[in-house]
């Protein structure tokens, strides 16, 4: 080993190495690329740097001065990045090397400065480290080693593509360890990918997971799953202790629980800011904390020295999340107690976590009152208060008290000063007790109602809240509420009358048009009746029929024919129209019923269309037919506007359709219903058929669209506006413009 790092772990207290740090030193791996898998607590963080460190010093004992970084170590988490950051800083301080961290939630423009001064080893989160590569801040051409830490984990995360980034932009010939608690398909596949002939090396304490840590089960009633949690606190009184939720809403609200009772809290979650999170850390480790409460993101790799106890106050996903949950305790030799609150719904999936976790679990009942109390008293006897000698300074108080009060007045207040620092224990519910049992007799009570049903949208969770804020009143206090579709019903408690009379007043009003008023006796029974009674003695449904057996060798059941009978043979009839209606028309066909035995007839789109037999022709049209068709439409068209008779007189020469000389049944030129001689349609001044005055034959005569376009009262008008001409705005009449009032 070299000399450097020995002194370091000296300093530091190591006498022995880990199994896994006696792994991954051995000399015979030389510089092979590692896949490393050992339990959490062995000491990854020191084994990974004893592992690179002849890769980046080589013969000698202390790094050159600091340029392009020499090693990478990539971490999932920003805590975790910063304890390798701390680790690192320490085993390699005597050997010179500069250490930096690149980790989000911290200024880039801080880590971009220090990147230029140089750094011999970058600690860095995966999303940080690829922003800074693909911003040009950092030089990755003289990296030797690429450190992985908690691979799987980062993978779990999201981490993959930015990873395969990372390591593409890594030297080829450099070397590539990957240090994981497990190794599954996923983490594999990614040393195949970016490691050379890599050696696996695993550790033997991984065959037995976190044997220096007590397992316990705690079966919780549902209600009692809080108050569970703050007698296991009690119960142990670890100098650190950290409760996991899975949630960041749950890890803020048992947070505030706990700081209530009186236990200094921190919080640890993904919503808070990085200087949050690393001063709630710092928190436990000075010992101004006591309680973390955190999510999965302290659950990798976060190391506390003094943590004895984990509360897994809500199960976790998987059985990896467990152990490494529960690994945050009994690390390197120290012991500690995981603790799993389970109510009975989450029973079973306790037990699959266990099984897949091959851990040995104590089932048992959570700490009640009695048990903490009585170690409490355990603990005040052993107390070393008892053996200190007196402070010089305290001397004289003690011979005063001595002489003032008597022995048991000195114990009593001792006891008392004793529990003022500690939080009460809370009464638990034997978790075998069911959570639906009846509700206890209300007691005598008086109704109320209220002109606020259903239909107003009264509901429970509306007049509770309401009625308990004006009226002084508790939810213990009010009993039934029934609604109705125009009126609700109180019940409340008879005792709490007056105090809600005199909390209301004399007008007894809740809110402005909500006054409740007082009634002889409970309301009538509601016409549909319970809910639960609805539907019950009914005979007209009658037993359901049985299902019958199942027979995978029946063919499957075919729907049943319709059975000809005289009533469907007979041909539809349409209904009688009624009188002075047209009947309506069929959407299937208007011709007559086909008679028994008929064929068909094709359908034909023209007058003469050939006959169809068997397959479908298009019908065939002639020029003849078309113009047959298109003569007949005009004139019935021209009989339907009543203008036969007053066609202007054919002009030699037109061969537009509607012009004289031009083809039979055409469209008039002039406007229709003009008389002969009169102004023709769309030319000012001239007679019927002549030419525009001031524009040469042929021309176009763009007057009539200017003057359209002038004449306002042809724009499109709004919706909104509609009713209202154009122009100066009037201030009376129907077309003025309403006044905004209020």
């Amino acid at each position: 080993m070299i000399t450097t790092l020995a002194d370091a772990l000296a300093r530091q207290g190591y006498e022995t190495l880990t199994p896994v740090q006696e792994a991954v030193t051995d000399p015979g791996l030389g510089d092979a690329d590692l896949l490393v898998s050992a339990q959490t607590g062995s000491g990854k963080t020191v084994a990974f740097g004893l592992a690179i460190a002849p890769t980046l010093l080589g013969d000698q004992t202390h790094f050159d001065a600091a340029g392009a970084p020499l090693a990478l170590i990539i971490a999932p988490t920003r805590e975790l990045a910063m304890q390798v950051c701390r680790e690192l800083t320490w085993l390699y301080g005597d050997a010179g090397a500069v250490v930096t961290s690149c980790v989000g939630g911290m200024d880039q423009r801080t880590e971009r400065r220090a990147l230029d001064r140089g750094a011999h080893v970058v600690v860095a989160t995966p999303g940080r480290l690829c922003d800074h590569i693909k911003r040009g801040n950092i030089d990755l051409s003289a990296l030797r080693a690429v450190v992985l830490d908690e691979a799987d984990e980062m993978l779990d995360l999201g981490f993959r593509e930015e990873l395969e980034f990372i390591l593409s932009e890594a030297p080829e010939d450099r070397r590539t360890l990957l240090f994981s608690a497990t190794v599954p398909a996923a983490i594999a596949k990614l040393a195949q990918s970016y490691q050379r002939d890599a050696r696996r090396v695993a550790t033997a304490g991984e065959a037995r997971q976190h044997a220096d840590i007590e397992y316990r089960a705690l079966n919780t009633h549902p209600r009692d799953t809080e108050n569970a949690i703050i007698n296991v606190l009690r119960y142990y009184e670890a100098r650190n202790a950290i409760v996991f939720c899975n949630t960041r809403a749950a890890v803020a609200r048992l947070t505030t629980k706990l700081t209530n009772r009186g236990f200094s809290v921190v919080a640890l979650s993904g919503e808070l800011t990085q200087s949050e999170r690393t001063n709630a850390l710092q928190a436990l480790r000075d010992g101004r904390a006591r309680v973390c409460v955190a999510t999965d993101v302290a659950a990798r790799g976060i190391d506390l020295p003094n943590l004895e106890l984990v509360i897994h106050a809500e199960l976790p996903s998987n059985a990896d999340t467990l152990l490494h949950r529960s690994g945050r305790t009994g690390r390197a030799g120290r012991k500690g107690v995981s603790a799993l609150i389970v109510p009975p719904k989450f029973r079973t999936k306790a037990n699959r976590l266990i099984g897949w976790a091959k851990l040995k679990v104590e089932w048992a009942d959570p700490p009640s009152a009695a048990d903490v109390t009585s170690m409490d008293e355990a603990r005040l006897m052993e107390d070393s208060v008892w053996t200190d000698p007196v402070p010089e300074d305290m001397s004289a108080l003690a011979t005063r008290l001595a002489g003032e009060f008597t022995a048991e007045q000195l114990a009593a207040g001792f006891v008392n000063l004793f529990r003022t620092r500690l939080s009460a224990p809370e009464e638990l519910t034997d978790a075998g007790t069911p959570d639906d049992r009846p509700r206890q007799a209300f007691g005598p009570s008086v109704w109320f109602s209220v002109q606020m049903g259903r239909n107003d949208g009264a509901e429970p969770r509306v007049l509770l809240p309401m009625i308990c804020r004006r009226g002084d009143l508790t939810k213990d206090d009010i009993g039934a509420i029934r609604i109705r579709p125009t009126e609700s019903f109180i019940e409340v408690l008879e005792s709490r009358v007056d105090a809600l009379t005199a909390a209301l007043g004399p007008d007894m009003q809740l809110e402005e048009g909500v006054t409740l008023t007082r009634r002889d006796g409970p309301p009538a029974p509601d016409k549909r009746g319970p809910r639960e009674e609805r539907g019950k003695g009914r005979t007209d449904r009658g037993p359901r029929p049985a299902k019958p057996a199942y027979d995978p060798d029946a063919a499957p059941p075919r729907a049943p024919r319709r059975e000809k009978s005289a009533a469907t043979d007979k041909p539809h009839k349409p209904a009688a129209a009624p009188k002075g209606k047209k009947p309506p028309k069929s959407h299937k066909t208007d011709r007559s019923p086909m008679k028994p035995g008929e064929t068909p007839k094709p359908k034909s789109r023209a007058p003469d269309s050939p006959e169809r037999s068997g397959t479908r022709t298009k019908a065939v049209w002639t020029k003849e037919n078309r113009d047959a068709a298109k003569t007949a439409r005009r004139e019935r068209d021209a009989e339907n506007r009543g203008d036969r008779d007053e066609r202007p007189a054919a002009r030699s020469g037109d061969k537009r359709p509607g012009r004289p000389g031009g083809k039979p049944g055409g469209k008039p030129f002039a406007k229709h219903g003009a008389k002969p001689g009169g102004k023709s349609f769309g030319r000012p001044g001239g007679k019927a058929g002549g030419k525009p005055a001031g524009k040469p034959e042929g021309g176009r005569d763009d007057s009539a669209s200017r003057k359209r376009a002038a004449d306002t009262s042809k724009r499109f008008v709004p919706p909104n506006k509609r009713g209202q001409k154009p122009g100066p705005k009037a201030g009376k009449g129907p077309n003025a413009t309403p006044k905004r009032r209020g």
